[in-house]
């Protein structure tokens, strides 16, 4: 081992002499290291300041070294592009990446914040009007037409205004089926209705967010069937942005402020963000601005809702052959047909049984009687006026009919025995309001 130790300094002698400076180097740095700190110390009762005038002297030597190398790096770079055209053209060629790469960090930033997020921000707007077109549904009521979303698989959520007196709406579907709900419960100070289904739609549930999320000038989505069913077609959908949350003490309700304007028969309908989440209901729209009940506030009230406010359907053919003839219509009209079937006569059975006399009706949305009173000289027979709201291929048809019905009074109640109904073709205002 010493051998090759020898062989090794004999070979490279200028490993000794640096060996000898290093060990050198460390036992000075080594001895004015302790003497730095002998003196730091003691004696002891200057050792405080000592510390602080020292601690300052280094910061401020520091701090004098780096805006000294601070300026001359300035100056540097100042005078760098004028040495000659090719730093110059450099300094244009960078400066331009970096100022573009700045401004796209400041508008993306910008657009995140618009759009309410990264989440958001990342949503597609075309998926959501999609996914819109397949969800929200329209609601007929009688007279007053709108729109709904499901809010469970088997329930609907509208306004109350849309269905207000009418006991019997019905729910068309963007396929064009339409049924009639078993049940509704409504809050009518909050104009909400929700109408349970006898089927669920589970693919068709939209979810709800809060719109405390939601930030100034975000867009927003609002959609429904513009002018119900006088307009055929897809759901409208609306974009506008969202302006503010309105809340009183003195009201229950949140709602939200949105720059758009609403169309007949878009009530009821869902406000949606970006990506596709409720965070209100159609409400009312005046002069560009519209207000919407919001999620919030929509999701509050649910135990609130009740049937008090809803009509019911008040019918007894036991009363009168008038009241009958009322009652058949009604049924129709709500598409109770097991107990419109029930209605006719054994003689008129014998002529045609319940499926084949359901089928004449599966296009009836909507009837609504304008008369019915005793046929004159004759006690079991009624002269009637209705119409009907029929659905074919997207559209409604509307008929008008008037005749009379004999009755006859079996098991307990009035019941159809034969009919003489005509179609009137364009009916004038006077066919409406003067009985025959």
């Amino acid at each position: 081992m010493r051998g090759l130790k020898r062989f090794f300094t004999n070979t490279f002698p200028w490993t000794r002499t640096l060996k000898i400076k290093l060990f050198r180097s460390v036992h000075l740095a080594v001895a004015l290291t302790k003497a730095y700190i002998r003196h730091l110390l003691f004696p002891l009762p200057l050792f405080p300041i000592k510390l602080f005038t020292y601690s300052l002297y280094y910061i401020g030597l520091l701090l004098l070294k780096f805006i000294t190398r601070l300026v001359k790096l300035a100056f540097y770079l100042l005078i760098w592009p004028l040495r000659s055209k090719k730093n110059f053209a450099k300094t244009v060629f960078w400066a331009a990446i970096f100022s573009y790469f700045i401004f796209t960090e400041y508008r993306f930033g910008y657009l995140v914040e618009r759009f309410g997020g990264y989440q958001k921000f990342l949503c597609s707007e075309w998926l959501t009007t999609r996914n819109l077109q397949g969800s929200v549904v329209r609601v007929v009521g009688g007279y007053s037409e709108g729109s709904g979303f499901f809010v469970a698989p088997n329930q609907v959520l509208t306004s109350f205004h849309v269905i207000d007196g009418e006991p019997s709406p019905k729910v068309i579907f963007p396929s064009g089926n339409f049924t009639t709900p078993e049940n509704i419960t409504a809050n009518k100070d909050a104009d909400l209705a929700l109408l349970y289904l006898g089927e669920k739609q589970s693919g068709m549930v939209l979810s709800f967010s809060s719109p405390e999320l939601l930030q100034p000038n975000e867009p927003v989505m609002s959609a429904g069937y513009a002018f119900g069913t006088g307009l055929p077609g897809e759901v409208t959908v609306y974009k506008g942005n969202f302006a503010s949350l309105r809340r009183s003490k003195k009201n229950p309700l949140d709602f939200l402020q949105i720059n758009l304007d609403l169309a007949d028969g878009m009530s009821g309908g869902p406000v949606v963000d970006q990506c596709g989440e409720v965070v209100g209901i159609n409400t009312a729209s005046i002069a560009g601005t519209s207000f919407f009940v919001s999620g919030d506030s929509i999701q509050h009230l649910w135990p609130t809702f009740t049937d008090q406010d809803i009509a019911k359907i008040k019918a007894d053919p036991a009363v009168s052959p008038e009241e009958a003839v009322k009652a058949f219509y009604t049924y129709l009209k709500a598409r109770r047909m097991e107990d419109g079937f029930r209605l006719l006569s054994r003689e008129y059975l014998q002529k045609t049984d319940f499926e084949e006399w359901s089928n004449r009706f599966t296009d009836v949305l909507d009837v609504q009687i304008f008369v019915t009173k005793q046929a004159a000289g004759k006690n079991d027979t009624v002269f009637v006026k209705f119409s009907t709201k029929n659905w074919v291929d997207g559209e409604a048809d509307f008929h008008f009919y008037e005749g009379t019905w004999q009755t006859v009074f079996e098991d307990g109640i009035y019941k159809m025995k034969k009919s003489s109904i005509q179609e009137v073709i364009d009916p004038d205002w006077n066919w409406f309001y003067e009985p025959d």
